[in-house]
Protein backbone atom coordinates (compact mmCIF):
# COMPACT_ATOMS: atom_id res chain seq x y z
CA UNK A 1 0.00 0.00 0.00
CA UNK A 2 1.42 2.99 -0.85
CA UNK A 3 2.34 5.28 1.49
CA UNK A 4 1.65 9.05 2.41
CA UNK A 5 3.35 11.74 4.07
CA UNK A 6 1.54 15.04 4.24
CA UNK A 7 3.22 16.66 7.65
CA UNK A 8 7.02 17.64 7.69
CA UNK A 9 7.51 16.81 11.12
CA UNK A 10 7.16 12.73 9.49
CA UNK A 11 8.90 13.76 6.82
CA UNK A 12 12.23 11.30 7.19
CA UNK A 13 13.05 8.64 4.70
CA UNK A 14 15.69 6.45 5.80
CA UNK A 15 16.04 4.52 2.27
CA UNK A 16 17.73 6.45 -0.75
CA UNK A 17 14.83 7.54 -3.53
CA UNK A 18 13.96 8.41 -6.58
CA UNK A 19 12.00 11.39 -6.46
CA UNK A 20 9.70 12.90 -9.17
CA UNK A 21 8.83 16.31 -8.48
CA UNK A 22 5.77 18.15 -9.92
CA UNK A 23 1.76 19.32 -9.37
CA UNK A 24 0.72 15.92 -11.19
CA UNK A 25 -3.00 17.15 -11.52
CA UNK A 26 -5.01 14.44 -13.38
CA UNK A 27 -1.20 11.73 -13.89
CA UNK A 28 -1.86 12.78 -17.40
CA UNK A 29 -0.20 10.97 -20.14
CA UNK A 30 3.19 13.44 -19.50
CA UNK A 31 3.17 13.09 -15.98
CA UNK A 32 3.60 8.93 -16.61
CA UNK A 33 6.55 9.13 -18.52
CA UNK A 34 8.20 10.91 -15.35
CA UNK A 35 6.76 8.62 -12.48
CA UNK A 36 7.70 5.57 -15.24
CA UNK A 37 11.26 6.60 -14.73
CA UNK A 38 11.73 6.60 -11.07
CA UNK A 39 9.68 3.15 -10.56
CA UNK A 40 12.29 1.86 -13.30
CA UNK A 41 15.03 2.83 -10.65
CA UNK A 42 13.76 -0.22 -8.17
CA UNK A 43 16.36 -1.61 -10.19
CA UNK A 44 18.88 0.61 -8.64
CA UNK A 45 17.72 -0.19 -5.12
CA UNK A 46 15.75 3.32 -5.04
CA UNK A 47 12.03 4.05 -2.59
CA UNK A 48 9.85 5.50 -5.98
CA UNK A 49 8.77 9.21 -4.17
CA UNK A 50 6.22 11.56 -5.70
CA UNK A 51 6.47 14.69 -4.27
CA UNK A 52 3.50 16.79 -5.27
CA UNK A 53 2.33 20.08 -3.54
CA UNK A 54 -0.51 20.68 -1.29
CA UNK A 55 -2.68 23.13 -2.20
CA UNK A 56 -0.75 23.45 -6.07
CA UNK A 57 1.29 26.88 -5.83
CA UNK A 58 -1.07 28.06 -8.18
CA UNK A 59 -3.96 27.60 -5.88
CA UNK A 60 -1.76 28.81 -3.12
CA UNK A 61 -0.74 32.33 -4.70
CA UNK A 62 -4.11 32.76 -5.93
CA UNK A 63 -3.61 32.15 -9.82
CA UNK A 64 -6.06 29.01 -10.43
CA UNK A 65 -9.30 28.19 -8.90
CA UNK A 66 -8.77 25.00 -5.67
CA UNK A 67 -10.99 22.87 -8.92
CA UNK A 68 -8.65 19.70 -9.60
CA UNK A 69 -8.58 17.01 -12.46
CA UNK A 70 -8.07 14.61 -9.36
CA UNK A 71 -9.03 14.23 -6.04
CA UNK A 72 -6.38 13.99 -3.60
CA UNK A 73 -7.57 9.89 -3.06
CA UNK A 74 -7.96 9.36 -6.99
CA UNK A 75 -4.33 10.27 -7.11
CA UNK A 76 -3.07 8.49 -4.49
CA UNK A 77 -5.03 5.76 -6.26
CA UNK A 78 -3.67 6.20 -9.89
CA UNK A 79 0.05 6.05 -8.34
CA UNK A 80 -0.17 3.00 -6.17
CA UNK A 81 -1.58 1.71 -9.44
CA UNK A 82 1.99 2.40 -11.13
CA UNK A 83 4.24 1.31 -8.32
CA UNK A 84 5.05 4.27 -6.16
CA UNK A 85 5.96 3.46 -2.95
CA UNK A 86 5.59 6.88 -1.30
CA UNK A 87 3.68 10.28 -2.22
CA UNK A 88 4.66 13.35 -0.24
CA UNK A 89 2.43 15.75 -0.05
CA UNK A 90 4.05 18.88 0.91
CA UNK A 91 2.26 21.72 2.34
CA UNK A 92 1.95 25.41 1.06
CA UNK A 93 2.16 27.22 3.75
CA UNK A 94 3.82 31.25 3.65
CA UNK A 95 6.89 29.35 5.54
CA UNK A 96 7.38 26.94 3.29
CA UNK A 97 6.75 28.95 0.86
CA UNK A 98 9.70 31.27 1.63
CA UNK A 99 12.20 28.44 1.90
CA UNK A 100 15.18 29.61 -0.95
CA UNK A 101 15.32 27.13 -3.41
CA UNK A 102 18.78 25.73 -2.35
CA UNK A 103 17.83 25.24 1.18
CA UNK A 104 15.13 23.04 -0.15
CA UNK A 105 17.00 20.66 -2.14
CA UNK A 106 19.52 20.63 0.85
CA UNK A 107 16.65 20.74 3.67
CA UNK A 108 14.23 19.02 2.13
CA UNK A 109 14.90 16.40 -1.16
CA UNK A 110 18.27 15.61 0.58
CA UNK A 111 18.42 15.41 4.48
CA UNK A 112 14.51 14.72 4.50
CA UNK A 113 13.80 12.57 1.55
CA UNK A 114 17.43 10.93 1.05
CA UNK A 115 17.45 11.67 -2.40
CA UNK A 116 19.40 9.43 -4.91
CA UNK A 117 18.08 10.42 -7.88
CA UNK A 118 15.72 13.28 -9.10
CA UNK A 119 13.22 13.46 -11.85
CA UNK A 120 11.77 16.39 -13.49
CA UNK A 121 10.44 18.51 -16.32
CA UNK A 122 11.83 21.31 -17.64
CA UNK A 123 9.47 24.02 -16.61
CA UNK A 124 10.61 22.58 -12.52
CA UNK A 125 9.88 25.88 -10.16
CA UNK A 126 10.10 25.67 -6.58
CA UNK A 127 11.25 27.46 -3.67
CA UNK A 128 11.16 31.12 -3.05
CA UNK A 129 9.19 33.08 -5.63
CA UNK A 130 9.85 29.94 -7.61
CA UNK A 131 13.55 30.78 -8.61
CA UNK A 132 14.82 27.26 -8.37
CA UNK A 133 14.53 25.23 -11.38
CA UNK A 134 16.38 22.09 -13.18
CA UNK A 135 19.10 24.15 -14.04
CA UNK A 136 19.97 24.56 -10.14
CA UNK A 137 18.99 20.98 -9.55
CA UNK A 138 21.45 19.41 -11.69
CA UNK A 139 24.12 22.29 -10.64
CA UNK A 140 23.88 21.55 -7.03
CA UNK A 141 23.71 17.64 -7.52
CA UNK A 142 27.46 16.98 -7.38
CA UNK A 143 27.61 18.36 -4.23
CA UNK A 144 24.56 17.00 -2.66
CA UNK A 145 25.20 13.32 -4.20
CA UNK A 146 21.89 12.37 -6.18
CA UNK A 147 21.64 12.15 -9.77
CA UNK A 148 19.47 14.01 -12.00
CA UNK A 149 16.94 13.34 -14.86
CA UNK A 150 14.91 15.78 -17.52
CA UNK A 151 11.84 14.55 -18.94
CA UNK A 152 10.87 16.52 -21.79
CA UNK A 153 7.41 17.43 -22.59
CA UNK A 154 5.47 14.98 -24.25
CA UNK A 155 3.39 16.13 -27.62
CA UNK A 156 0.12 15.10 -28.38
CA UNK A 157 -2.81 16.47 -30.70
CA UNK A 158 -0.64 19.54 -32.33
CA UNK A 159 0.43 20.52 -28.60
CA UNK A 160 2.28 19.60 -25.60
CA UNK A 161 0.35 17.82 -23.45
CA UNK A 162 -0.10 19.93 -19.66
CA UNK A 163 -2.75 19.85 -16.72
CA UNK A 164 -3.88 23.60 -17.61
CA UNK A 165 -4.68 22.41 -21.66
CA UNK A 166 -6.68 19.33 -20.25
CA UNK A 167 -8.52 21.63 -17.83
CA UNK A 168 -9.74 24.21 -20.51
CA UNK A 169 -10.73 21.06 -22.91
CA UNK A 170 -13.38 19.58 -20.06
CA UNK A 171 -14.66 22.98 -19.75
CA UNK A 172 -15.47 23.45 -23.22
CA UNK A 173 -16.92 19.65 -23.15
CA UNK A 174 -14.16 18.41 -25.37
CA UNK A 175 -14.20 14.89 -23.46
CA UNK A 176 -12.56 12.87 -26.32
CA UNK A 177 -9.54 15.00 -26.46
CA UNK A 178 -9.17 15.13 -22.79
CA UNK A 179 -9.22 11.23 -23.01
CA UNK A 180 -6.21 11.03 -25.17
CA UNK A 181 -4.19 13.44 -23.36
CA UNK A 182 -5.11 11.81 -19.51
CA UNK A 183 -5.07 8.64 -21.25
CA UNK A 184 -8.21 7.74 -19.56
CA UNK A 185 -11.67 9.04 -19.65
CA UNK A 186 -12.40 11.64 -16.80
CA UNK A 187 -14.11 10.37 -14.27
CA UNK A 188 -16.54 10.72 -10.93
CA UNK A 189 -16.70 8.54 -7.85
CA UNK A 190 -19.77 8.41 -5.61
CA UNK A 191 -21.79 6.20 -3.32
CA UNK A 192 -25.65 5.54 -5.28
CA UNK A 193 -27.70 7.54 -3.17
CA UNK A 194 -31.55 8.42 -3.49
CA UNK A 195 -32.92 11.48 -5.35
CA UNK A 196 -36.47 12.74 -6.55
CA UNK A 197 -36.94 9.14 -8.30
CA UNK A 198 -38.77 11.54 -11.22
CA UNK A 199 -36.42 8.79 -13.38
CA UNK A 200 -38.43 5.78 -11.96
CA UNK A 201 -41.86 7.80 -12.71
CA UNK A 202 -41.23 7.97 -16.56
CA UNK A 203 -39.46 4.74 -16.80
CA UNK A 204 -35.69 5.87 -16.57
CA UNK A 205 -34.55 5.27 -13.13
CA UNK A 206 -30.89 6.50 -12.42
CA UNK A 207 -28.03 6.29 -10.86
CA UNK A 208 -27.65 9.24 -8.65
CA UNK A 209 -23.91 10.84 -7.00
CA UNK A 210 -23.00 13.88 -5.75
CA UNK A 211 -19.43 14.99 -7.44
CA UNK A 212 -16.70 15.07 -5.01
CA UNK A 213 -15.68 18.23 -3.46
CA UNK A 214 -12.77 20.31 -5.23
CA UNK A 215 -13.05 18.41 -8.53
CA UNK A 216 -13.24 20.19 -11.68
CA UNK A 217 -17.06 20.23 -13.20
CA UNK A 218 -17.43 20.13 -16.70
CA UNK A 219 -19.94 21.95 -18.23
CA UNK A 220 -23.74 21.25 -17.49
CA UNK A 221 -25.62 18.87 -19.30
CA UNK A 222 -25.72 15.54 -21.04
CA UNK A 223 -23.10 12.65 -21.78
CA UNK A 224 -22.56 9.41 -23.02
CA UNK A 225 -20.79 7.40 -20.38
CA UNK A 226 -19.39 4.47 -19.16
CA UNK A 227 -19.80 3.01 -15.41
CA UNK A 228 -17.81 0.78 -13.52
CA UNK A 229 -19.23 -0.68 -10.45
CA UNK A 230 -16.36 -0.79 -7.29
CA UNK A 231 -17.02 -3.85 -5.92
CA UNK A 232 -16.80 -5.68 -8.67
CA UNK A 233 -15.64 -4.10 -11.61
CA UNK A 234 -18.65 -5.18 -13.92
CA UNK A 235 -19.04 -2.32 -16.39
CA UNK A 236 -22.27 -0.73 -18.08
CA UNK A 237 -22.72 2.00 -20.29
CA UNK A 238 -25.23 4.94 -19.37
CA UNK A 239 -26.14 8.49 -20.31
CA UNK A 240 -25.15 10.95 -17.33
CA UNK A 241 -27.02 14.45 -16.72
CA UNK A 242 -24.60 16.94 -14.92
CA UNK A 243 -26.09 19.78 -13.35
CA UNK A 244 -29.04 20.95 -11.02
CA UNK A 245 -31.91 19.85 -12.93
CA UNK A 246 -33.55 23.17 -13.63
CA UNK A 247 -36.85 21.61 -14.81
CA UNK A 248 -37.32 19.98 -11.50
CA UNK A 249 -36.25 21.59 -8.67
CA UNK A 250 -34.69 24.97 -7.64
CA UNK A 251 -31.90 24.92 -5.56
CA UNK A 252 -28.31 25.15 -7.32
CA UNK A 253 -26.67 21.45 -5.85
CA UNK A 254 -25.20 19.63 -8.39
CA UNK A 255 -26.18 16.37 -9.00
CA UNK A 256 -24.80 13.33 -11.32
CA UNK A 257 -27.51 11.44 -12.72
CA UNK A 258 -26.74 8.28 -14.91
CA UNK A 259 -29.59 5.92 -16.89
CA UNK A 260 -27.57 2.49 -16.99
CA UNK A 261 -28.27 0.85 -19.99
CA UNK A 262 -30.26 -2.59 -19.58
CA UNK A 263 -29.52 -2.66 -15.79
CA UNK A 264 -32.75 -3.64 -13.34
CA UNK A 265 -32.17 -3.91 -9.41
CA UNK A 266 -31.76 -1.79 -6.32
CA UNK A 267 -28.12 -0.15 -6.80
CA UNK A 268 -28.53 2.01 -4.05
CA UNK A 269 -25.48 2.29 -1.82
CA UNK A 270 -22.86 0.95 -4.31
CA UNK A 271 -20.13 2.55 -5.26
CA UNK A 272 -19.46 3.87 -8.69
CA UNK A 273 -17.23 5.52 -11.11
CA UNK A 274 -18.75 7.62 -13.95
CA UNK A 275 -16.92 8.03 -17.23
CA UNK A 276 -17.33 10.56 -19.59
CA UNK A 277 -17.11 9.78 -23.15
CA UNK A 278 -18.97 12.29 -24.92
CA UNK A 279 -20.78 15.44 -24.30
CA UNK A 280 -24.20 15.15 -26.12
CA UNK A 281 -25.60 18.77 -25.13
CA UNK A 282 -26.07 21.51 -22.69
CA UNK A 283 -28.52 21.59 -19.65
CA UNK A 284 -31.91 23.09 -19.74
CA UNK A 285 -34.78 23.55 -18.85
CA UNK A 286 -37.64 22.35 -20.59
CA UNK A 287 -41.63 23.68 -20.48
CA UNK A 288 -42.96 20.73 -18.64
CA UNK A 289 -41.84 16.86 -17.26
CA UNK A 290 -43.66 15.76 -19.76
CA UNK A 291 -40.79 17.82 -22.85
CA UNK A 292 -38.24 16.73 -20.32
CA UNK A 293 -39.16 13.02 -20.76
CA UNK A 294 -39.42 13.48 -24.07
CA UNK A 295 -35.90 14.61 -24.86
CA UNK A 296 -34.38 12.24 -22.08
CA UNK A 297 -35.78 9.51 -24.71
CA UNK A 298 -34.44 10.99 -27.78
CA UNK A 299 -31.30 11.17 -25.80
CA UNK A 300 -30.95 7.54 -24.75
CA UNK A 301 -32.19 6.26 -28.27
CA UNK A 302 -29.15 8.23 -29.36
CA UNK A 303 -26.66 7.05 -26.61
CA UNK A 304 -27.67 3.54 -28.10
CA UNK A 305 -26.44 3.99 -30.96
CA UNK A 306 -23.19 5.85 -29.75
CA UNK A 307 -22.45 2.45 -28.09
CA UNK A 308 -23.80 0.39 -30.85
CA UNK A 309 -25.82 -1.58 -28.25
CA UNK A 310 -29.08 -3.41 -29.43
CA UNK A 311 -32.38 -1.91 -29.42
CA UNK A 312 -34.81 -3.86 -26.51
Amino acid sequence: MIKVINDLEKLHIENRTAIAIGKFDGVHIGHRVLIDEIVKAHTKGLLSVVFTFNPAPEVFFGFQSDEQLMTAEEKRNVLEQMGVDIIVEYPMNPVTAALEPERFISDILVTRMNAGLIAAGPDLSFGAGGKGDFDLLKALSKQYGYETVKIDKVMRLGDTVSSTRIRDLILCGNMEESTELLGSPYTFRGVIRHGRQLGRTIGMPTANIVPEKGKLIPPFGVYFSKVVFEEDGSEKYGISNIGVKPTVKDDTSVNIETYLYDTDGDLYGREIQVSLIHFKRPERKFADVEALKKAMHADTEEGRKYFKLHTC
